[in-house]
């Protein structure tokens, strides 16, 4: 069973179902995915109705240690994306994997 999902998969699938050309296609999934990009940046909050919310928090800097030398090293601040689903698609993925078993 294959686990991921590649971005030319996704052109493949506009491609069949929608008939797009796989440039245009290609362009699609790529506006796409920065739209969601930009407007997090832009916004730190991003809301797709019955999947989720996209949003931004920032770690800060802290003091980390390599488990296999134990030497101790200094980890910097970032921002990282966190996901929240919509209780839609937890109910689309508990009822889809409920059927499966």
């Amino acid at each position: 069973m294959r686990i991921n999902l590649t971005k030319k998969d996704l052109v493949n699938l506009v491609y069949m179902q929608l008939g797009f050309s796989k440039q245009i296609s290609e362009h699609l999934i790529d506006d796409f995915f920065l739209t969601i990009a930009d407007n997090l940046k832009e916004n730190k909050i991003l809301k797709l109705s019955n999947f989720g919310t996209f949003s931004l928090r920032l770690k800060k800097s802290r003091l980390g240690r390599n488990p296999k030398t134990k030497e101790k090293k200094s980890i910097s601040a970032r921002t990282v994306v966190l996901f929240k689903p919509a209780k839609e698609f937890k109910l689309l993925v508990n009822h889809e994997f409920n059927e499966k078993k």
